[in-house]
């Protein structure tokens, strides 16, 4: 078995360590020692990252009482190696997990939701709660955690008979564990089981900072970050405000107002272009009509094409389609997208569903309908009218 020095010493960065073996896998290594200090991936946390010597350690696994060190290189057994922890990537590993637990107390202490979830990535982490909570629930719980943090509580861990876990005050009980359990315990607040690396006091943590919550399965889904990660988005979102606020010429708090000002402008202009343009198309309906091809069975085919939103190009297929005997096709650039509608005017006759197929093909899209009508969207690329005009071609055929 592995001896795991980071169980009861998450500080400790470093170790002498023999390698007991070296096994070849389809695209990399997986070194056993007889010891280590690099956490394997497990209860929701991610590996730790390191060395062996300068051999680089990109993940572990836990594999029953074995650690098991990935790397690219092989490494030679027999060989005492110095293994070396990637020190910014634990701490970053333990401030998130341990402000999970954390977290999760103080939701559950303030509001009585439990913790049904743990999800974490490079990126960030996020906990499934049972009941739905709002922006108050969610800032009492937040304010609760870094009173904690701030208090810079002792982090404690035991190893228990797991049928001594009656005594201690859990959060979470477990009825299948059986054998020594290890808890982590947060003096004044959690008392969880877990196998994850935490630091020696809250403080470690450093900060945690809810992003975002949204409903999940019933209860809500909570985005947070803790330590270095809370204090980079800080950062993000602060150089974003402030680049916003000098382009708005407003200061930092007046930003949302204005913003909700510049919106409502541009919808009442979106308005006024959507208006000018359908106006544009009833001054033009009655030339293109008399240019329109006429298909073989007597049905004229109206083709239309714009710039604007899907708005847009719904306005104009309805103008388009209340013509009797054509086939309208309506086609709108909307940035890198082209949207395309089909439909057939009264007493016209056509496959619209057809069309929609032809034009997915040509503009690498996806759509559908029935025969009577169809719409789709898909790539505009620079030669997108000399596309339309050879769709149009091709159902004039």
């Amino acid at each position: 078995m592995t001896e795991k020095l980071y169980e009861n010493d998450s500080l400790l960065r470093d170790c002498q360590a023999t390698v007991r073996s070296c096994e070849k896998k389809e695209d990399h290594y997986e070194v056993i020692l007889d010891k280590t200090v690099i956490f394997p991936e497990g209860g929701g946390q991610l590996s730790d990252r390191g060395w062996l010597d300068d051999v680089p350690v990109y993940h572990a696994s836990e594999d029953g009482a074995e650690v098991r060190h990935w790397t690219r290189t092989p490494v030679e057994p027999g060989k005492t190696v110095a293994v070396k922890l990637d020190w910014p990537v634990r701490l970053d590993r333990m401030q998130q997990h341990c402000g999970e637990h954390i977290l999760s107390y103080a939701f559950w202490k303030t509001c009585g939701a439990n913790n049904v979830g743990f999800h974490m990535n490079e990126d960030s982490v996020f906990i499934d709660l049972d009941r739905e909570i709002d922006e108050e629930t969610a800032q009492k719980a937040e304010w609760m955690a870094n009173g904690c943090i701030w208090a810079n509580e002792p982090i404690t861990l035991h190893y228990v008979d797991s049928t001594e876990l009656g005594k201690f005050p859990l959060r979470k009980k477990n009825e299948k564990l059986r054998g020594t359990v290890r808890l982590v315990d947060i003096h004044n607040g959690d008392i969880c089981t877990c196998c994850g690396t935490h630091p020696p006091y809250t403080g470690m943590v450093g900060a945690i900072q809810i992003i975002r919550f949204v409903r999940h399965k019933g209860g809500s889904r909570v985005e947070f970050l803790c330590g270095n990660r809370a204090l980079r988005e800080m950062h993000k979102r602060n150089r974003i405000l402030e680049d916003t606020s000098n382009l708005l010429s407003v200061k930092a708090e007046e930003v949302l107002p204005a913003v909700e000002k510049l919106h409502q402008e541009i919808l009442e202009l979106r308005a006024q272009v959507r208006e000018k343009t359908q106006e544009l198309i009833r001054l033009q309906l009655p030339e293109q009509l008399d240019q329109a091809p006429v298909l073989k069975n007597g049905t004229k085919l109206l083709v239309l094409t714009l710039e604007g939103s899907a708005a847009d190009g719904k306005s104009a297929m309805k103008l388009a389609s209340a013509q009797p005997g054509v086939l309208a096709a309506v086609f709108t650039k909307d940035g890198d997208r082209l949207l395309y509608q089909f439909a057939l005017g009264e007493g016209a006759e056509g496959d619209c569903k057809a069309c929609c197929a032809k034009a997915n093909e040509l503009f690498a899209g996806r759509g559908g309908g029935r025969p009577q009508s169809a719409q789709g969207g898909g790539t505009a690329g620079p030669d997108w009218e000399e596309k339309v005009k050879e769709l149009v071609e091709e159902i004039s055929k």
